[in-house]
């Protein structure tokens, strides 16, 4: 029996991230993997390489575009490993959908229909919105307060002393730990749990330990948070 065929879709934040490959590897082991697993021939892969804030339109990615193309010719579903890869903009999904091309998200399962994606990137992008003017607010009254803004030894302090590299690679795993964690976070909130510290607990009680292999805290989960939407 012929195995079913598709193509992959892989998306990196940056230029500097898409030149060092960070971030794609474990996209294409999690897509490789789960194409085996599933029985999938993988025929073509496509590559984004951009800014993903504000550039969910297809316009801003030929790849996507191409790799939506490649999948209606051969009329396969397109693997992706995690949804942020596609989007956190709850229309573009939408408009995704409507392309008639199967998007299947491999950390969600074979299973996670067109409606399921449309809940999880609508929960995603609500959170970013909403911890985003808290985040807004919070710093704005703490500066009212007169209370210095800025870790004094942070990415401006390396900044400031040349280690510019240094801090471009502080960010870039930063951002691609929480986006590790995003799909995750994501599944909690459907079940109902959608408080910092509520989110803590239940990956406490799955065993997922922080960046750092400690427990987490309602601040921990709001900085991961806070990255997502950024």
């Amino acid at each position: 029996m012929t195995s079913p065929l598709a193509v992959a879709y892989y998306r990196v934040s940056t230029k500097r991230q898409g030149r060092s490959g960070l971030g794609l590897e474990a996209q294409r082991e999690a897509v490789e993997r789960f194409a085996k697993d599933q029985g999938y021939t993988l025929i073509s892969e496509f590559t984004e390489v951009e800014t993903g804030k504000g550039s969910d339109a297809m316009e801003t990615r030929p790849q996507l575009a191409a790799a939506v193309r490649d999948a209606k010719l051969r009329n396969c579903p397109v693997l992706v490993a995690k949804l942020d890869r596609l989007s956190r903009d709850v229309h573009f999904v939408s408009g995704l959908m409507r392309t008639r091309v199967p998007f299947i998200v491999t950390e969600l399962g074979p299973d996670a229909d067109p409606f399921m994606l449309h809940i999880y990137a609508a929960l995603a992008e609500k959170e970013a919105k909403v911890i985003s003017e808290r985040t807004k607010n919070a710093l704005a009254a703490a500066k009212a307060r007169g209370t210095k803004l800025g870790n004094p030894n942070g990415a401006a302090h390396l900044k400031g002393l040349g280690n510019e590299n240094a801090v471009d690679a502080l960010k870039a795993g930063a951002q691609e730990r929480a986006e590790g964690l995003s799909g995750i976070i994501a599944s909690i909130r459907v079940e109902g749990i959608t408080s910092a510290n509520g989110i803590a607990n239940a990956l406490n009680t799955r065993h997922i330990a922080t960046p750092r292999g400690g427990q987490w805290t309602a601040r921990s989960v709001l900085n991961v948070l806070n990255r997502l939407s950024a």
